[in-house]
């Protein structure tokens, strides 16, 4: 899972796996964001719509948690 912490000065700082990595904007497809989920294919990276949607109902319900205790 690679996931976009920022976007900056035309690149997007990336987490592949525990690596820290910069890709230049234009190699990242459109629509992506801080917080989206890329996955490798054939044809280069793509978002992860349905990874990115489980990571954040994931980190959602932990927050949930952290402030009810």
């Amino acid at each position: 899972m690679i996931i976009v912490d920022r976007i900056e000065e035309g690149k997007a700082v990336v987490f592949f796996d525990d690596e820290r990595r910069e890709i230049p904007l234009v190699r990242l497809p459109d629509g992506v964001r801080e917080g989206s989920v890329l996955r490798e294919t054939e044809s280069g990276l793509v978002l992860d719509t349905e990874a990115e949607g489980a990571r954040r109902k994931t980190l959602a319900e932990r927050t949930k948690r952290l402030f009810r205790e």
